[in-house]
């Protein structure tokens, strides 16, 4: 993996990483319905536009395709993350969310996009270790409730996991900013109705729609552009890598932003984070700092 390839992903963390806490604001005001939608239509709002500006046409010879991935990338994560929102910490949700990773990694090999290794199953086990440090898990009453929550997001997470390879194959048929449009506008299709059942009980405080805003239009429409061409270019597996990271900038964005506290396992746990992604990624930090000195 080239540099600015990894560079990328850690932008794509701190940038989704965000958006777990911006969930935590807008969903209980607007509701998981309505929070989900604005987020989506406001994201094909700002692709149309990138659409539009770059002279690009709509796929919709590969409608089908679409569809399939609007559900699995978009609508079905997003609302259930939206929903999980009303009873888990941002936190958890976001550790949960690194669920993702093994799915693709069995997922992209099914499919013969990329290879099983002890290295990539290694890098795995070190991110779970490295968000569990990150968040501190502690003990929490398993109510109904919350454990539904908690599979809400694992499902989320596995939607994710198995459809990046998915993807990953869809980039060889369609430009990566047509994807993107595309899976956006059939999600807010498939969401709509229940946006408009829920939207009497809706209240749009100026402090959920600003997080909405922020979640359509950088965190869902130019960061899933971002993330398409990223994809395109590396393999699945390395792509889905960035969730090891997304925790850890969750934490700190909670800390900057909201005044949460730092335990101790947010150092041994970003480090164990990084190391992840470097397995996983076959990112080395060490050879890549050596080459830039030697060109210096």
């Amino acid at each position: 993996m080239k540099t600015r390839h990894f560079l990328q992903l850690v932008l794509l963390s701190a940038l989704w990483g965000a958006s777990f806490l911006f969930i935590r604001i807008a969903s209980p005001v607007l509701g998981p319905n309505v929070m989900a939608a604005l987020r989506i239509g406001l994201a094909t709002l700002t692709l149309m536009a990138l659409m539009r500006f770059a002279g690009e046409r709509w796929p919709w010879r590969h409608w089908r395709e679409l569809v399939g991935l609007g559900a699995l990338t978009v609508a079905i994560p997003f609302l259930l993350y939206s929903w999980a929102a009303l009873h888990l910490p941002a936190g958890y949700s976001s550790l949960l969310n690194t669920m993702a990773v093994p799915f693709s990694v069995i997922a992209a090999a099914w499919l013969k996009e990329d290879t099983l290794s002890t290295r990539k199953w290694l890098g795995c086990i070190c991110g779970f270790a490295g968000v569990a440090l990150i968040v501190q898990l502690g003990p929490v009453a398993p109510t109904p409730a919350l454990i539904i929550a908690a599979v809400a997001c694992m499902v989320a997470s596995a939607c994710y996991g198995v459809s990046t390879p998915w993807m990953k194959r869809a980039t060889t048929r369609m430009p990566p900013l047509a994807i993107a449009a595309g899976i956006h506008g059939t999600a807010l299709l498939m969401l709509a109705p229940g946006a408009a059942w829920s939207l009497p009980e809706a209240q749009f405080t100026p402090g959920a729609l600003a997080a909405v805003a922020v979640m359509g239009i950088v965190t869902s429409g130019l960061a899933y552009w971002l993330n398409l061409r990223l994809l395109a270019q590396v393999s699945p597996v390395a792509a889905m890598s960035s969730a090891f990271m997304i925790p850890l900038f969750g934490v700190a964005w909670g800390h900057l932003f909201l005044g949460e506290a730092l335990g101790p396992g947010m150092l041994w746990g970003g480090l164990l984070v990084l190391v992840a992604t470097g397995l996983v990624t076959g990112f080395n930090p060490l050879r890549w700092l050596g080459a830039s000195l030697q060109r210096s």
